[in-house]
């Protein structure tokens, strides 16, 4: 559960802002939308696949 406690002089604007850039960091979001719908085993695969080659290429 990710949290953020607001410091003595700190706005709700800043807080929200950093709750997001943690959110974002613990990959939250990129879990949800990928769990979103399910996922066929070949889909996974293929998945896999791009991601191995993208890595494979860029180094």
């Amino acid at each position: 559960m990710t949290q953020v406690v607001l410091g003595a002089n700190e706005g709700i604007d800043s807080a929200l802002r950093r709750f997001k850039r943690q959110v974002s960091k613990d990959g939250i979001l990129a879990d949800v939308k990928k769990n979103r719908h399910f996922e066929t085993p070949l889909e996974k695969r293929k998945r896999k696949a791009i991601a191995a080659r993208r890595k494979r290429r860029m180094g």
